[in-house]
């Protein structure tokens, strides 16, 4: 970076100069001139006499923009500062991506655009750094924005302003990378939706803050819940669960640990901070938490003030904290490095409430060690004696919460200013980020007596029947980048509506003549021949010949061998079968040479199936789904693991209808979340489709077909085995794609009914 930043002027420019650089200027906004004075006097403390002229010709440039007077505003307040963090060199970049920017339909963005540079510059400090920067918002300028004729560009990017307006909250999270990779991704997906785009690059939509955290650089509590688990388990005896939340969207008022009856609740990311791990804050504040859960209790606090609750909360966590010290000595160094420390004085009790602050050196003086001298570190003698006698306490014991409140009552009341009702409340090192907020140290005899508060009784019968689930969340594969879409598919799985059962018999029966070769075949392959087990030392029977030569054994003063006996097993089959169907709107047109339509030949050949299953005693499941947009994929039972083929199964598939599109990689994923819990070795997962994966919020066709595919991969290397039918006469040019080989198109959809059992009896021989 070349640095030609010069000493400041001792002595501030005087009229005749100023009005030199007003002519310079040259700019005639009334709100300009009212700061210009200002400007020029930073400006000239802070550049060089070449960045200053550049200054104000790049500053004239922007007010005869025709663009109003916010924006040479904004640089004149802002590109001082700036050029101190990154050089005087980096205007040229700067104004290129301004010019560039005021070409487009994107002028409105130029302004947010000077706006961010000062903090995005802090936390990208060097030129290189910023020129990634630039180019990056260039480039989401250039892809976002949209043409008629494809030409020029005639409509403003939905995103860029935003962006501008995120972009020093995102610096804050991310690298320098994982922007990038955040904003690729966010093009890339709703590049043809404006308004879930907006959505998206202004951190509102759960997916934008899902590639937010995948993206976040530090110590996820993700990666670390097992050893943090087993540190809790060994250290305090502790089993809870650990539930991480997001300090990334909350900016006004970050959220605390705590813990409550569902788990201990920590930041999902720590990254190192005063030469402490993320790892050993994490543990930090684990250890301040299970030891509130070992010597604290619940108090009353109805009748006590915020300003008793608070101290009474310092005195305590000082407790808790003085004890697991006395334990585990060794937290003392993460404490004492992670504890703020205030300067004595800093806060002025005559134009703020200094009562935090008080409380923050009274916490940090309760933490040191008792040979250090606290009349050396601290001025006040009241601190020094509230100091002896919370450690005199601590020697006689644990002490208890009850005594802590009184000595912080007692405290207050000797410590208490005027000054303390001030509205102006001083924050500067008076958080403690690795304590909790301590909700658990307080009980109320009722929250309110507004009878309004009180909760209404359960109103729902506890026999009702549950007819969905809560959505199951998948990922989908995004071929273009390689990488997958975290949860990006929402799945409802619910039991099929029932028909008229007997309209499966009457199939069944039209189907006669097949059901008797079937039958002739299914015998062909049902277990029957016994296998013997030899060398068994429990058994159904004994084997002579290992019997005798264990006799000859003893005899001879040899150690004879025990396994004399031996069992029979069945020569069986060990196979779990997943039919899954696809319910799409295709299905309801008519087949091609037939009369019927291709879902109720479907439905045949499923039925036609479950039979000869059910002739096998394979275990076996029947599900089939559709899908309207990545938010709506239904996945519909039609016959569990463990159930029978009986009235039940047939009235669902005789209730099957057809709507919505295809989306079969998320099907697919599901269907293998029950086949995978089966006790089988072949594991096999039938699909049975008349089209290509698509959905209406897919515009890339082949978007669906690579993530079908990879779900083929994730299935294959789960061990199942997928299979598909394909009934439509064009497949050979996508199925290859998904399956690879697995695979049959049948041409001659009406004989789906006879083809389909005898596939199966084909893939299990």
């Amino acid at each position: 970076m070349t640095n030609l930043i010069h000493t400041p002027m001792a002595v501030a420019p005087n009229a005749e100069q100023l009005q030199i650089w007003r002519a310079q200027l040259a700019c005639g906004f009334p709100q300009v001139a009212d700061v210009f004075a200002a400007c020029m006097l930073e400006a000239n403390a802070k550049l060089s006499v070449e960045g200053l002229d550049d200054y104000l010709a790049q500053a004239r440039f922007l007010g005869k923009m025709g663009r109003g007077a916010e924006p040479v505003l904004i640089f004149l307040q802002e590109w001082p500062r700036v050029a101190q963090l990154v050089g005087e060199d980096a205007l040229s970049p700067v104004m290129a991506a301004v010019k560039l920017i005021n070409k487009s339909p994107n002028s409105d963005a130029i302004a947010p655009f000077l706006q961010a540079l000062a903090p995005v510059a802090r936390r990208l400090p060097t030129q290189a750094q910023l020129q990634h920067y630039l180019d990056l918002t260039l480039m989401l300028m250039e892809r976002t924005s949209s043409s008629i004729h494809g030409i020029h560009k005639t409509y403003a990017s939905p995103s860029l302003t935003v962006f501008f307006e995120k972009s020093p909250q995102l610096l804050e999270l991310l690298s320098l990378q994982g922007l990038s990779h955040w904003v690729d991704y966010g093009i890339r997906n709703y590049s043809h939706h404006p308004e879930q785009q907006r959505d998206y690059f202004s951190l509102t939509s759960a997916d934008s803050r899902a590639v937010l955290q995948r993206e976040r650089h530090g110590t996820l509590l993700m990666d670390h819940t097992r050893a943090l688990d087993l540190y809790l388990r060994a250290l305090w005896q502790d089993a809870d669960v650990l539930v991480p939340y997001s300090t990334a969207f909350n900016v006004q008022r970050q959220p605390m640990p705590y813990f409550d009856a569902m788990g201990i609740r920590m930041p999902d990311v720590y990254d190192e901070r005063a030469g402490i791990s993320g790892l050993d804050r994490y543990r930090a504040a684990l250890a301040h938490i299970a030891a509130h859960k070992r010597w604290s209790t619940a108090i009353f606090g109805d009748n006590f003030s915020p300003a008793q609750r608070m101290a009474i909360e310092c005195f305590e966590d000082s407790r808790v904290e003085a004890l697991a010290m006395r334990d585990y000595p060794g937290l003392r160094r993460i404490f004492m490095a992670l504890h703020p420390t205030p300067i004595e004085g800093a806060c002025n009790p005559a134009t703020h409430s200094c009562l935090r602050h008080r409380l923050a050196l009274l916490s940090r003086a309760l933490l040191s060690p008792t040979s250090t001298n606290p009349l050396k570190r601290f001025e006040q003698v009241q601190l020094t004696d509230w100091v002896q006698r919370f450690h005199a306490l601590l020697a006689q014991g644990e002490s208890s919460t009850s005594e802590m409140a009184g000595l912080a009552l007692s405290y207050l009341g000797k410590t208490r200013l005027q000054s303390d009702q001030l509205p102006n409340t001083w924050f500067k090192d008076t958080e403690v980020d690795y304590r909790d907020d301590n909700r658990h140290l307080w009980r109320f005899h009722e929250l309110s007596d507004d009878e309004e508060s009180f909760e209404a009784p359960d109103q729902t019968p506890p026999t009702q029947e549950i007819q969905s689930l809560p959505p199951r969340h998948y990922p989908e594969w995004d071929y273009t980048s390689q990488t997958f879409r975290p949860d990006w598919v929402s799945l409802y799985e619910r039991l099929h509506p029932s028909g008229n059962a007997a309209d499966i018999d009457a199939l069944l029966a039209k189907h006669s003549a097949l059901t008797k070769r079937l039958k002739r075949l299914l015998d062909l392959l049902k277990p029957q021949d016994k296998v013997r087990v030899r060398y068994q030392e429990d058994g159904s029977e004994l084997d002579l010949d290992v019997a005798i030569r264990s006799l000859i054994d003893l005899r001879a003063g040899s150690q004879p061998d025990p396994r004399i006996n031996m069992s029979h097993t069945t020569d069986g089959r060990s196979i779990a079968v997943t039919l899954l169907l696809d319910l799409s709107q295709s299905l309801n047109e008519k087949a091609r040479g037939s009369d019927q339509t291709v879902l109720q030949l479907s439905q045949e050949a499923a039925s036609m199936l479950a039979w000869a299953i059910e002739q096998l005693g394979d275990p076996f499941a029947i599900a089939g789904f559709h899908s309207n947009t990545r938010h709506d994929v239904r996945y519909l039972h039609l016959k569990g693991f463990g159930e029978r083929w009986g009235d039940d199964v047939k009235a669902r598939l005789a209730a099957m209808q057809a709507g919505y599109s295809t989306r079969m990689g998320a099907a697919m994923r599901h269907a293998a979340h029950t086949l995978g819990t089966q006790q089988a070795d072949k594991k096999l997962l039938l699909v049975l489709t008349d089209g290509q994966p698509s959905d209406i919020d897919a515009h890339d066709e082949r978007l669906l077909i690579e993530d079908a595919h990879q779900a083929v991969r994730e299935l294959d290397n789960q061990g199942i085995f997928t299979y598909c039918i394909n009934l439509d006469a064009a497949a050979d040019a996508y199925v290859s794609d998904i399956f690879g080989r697995q695979y049959t198109v049948i041409d001659n959809i009406a004989s789906l009914p006879e083809q389909l059992p005898k596939l199966f009896m084909a893939l299990t021989r």
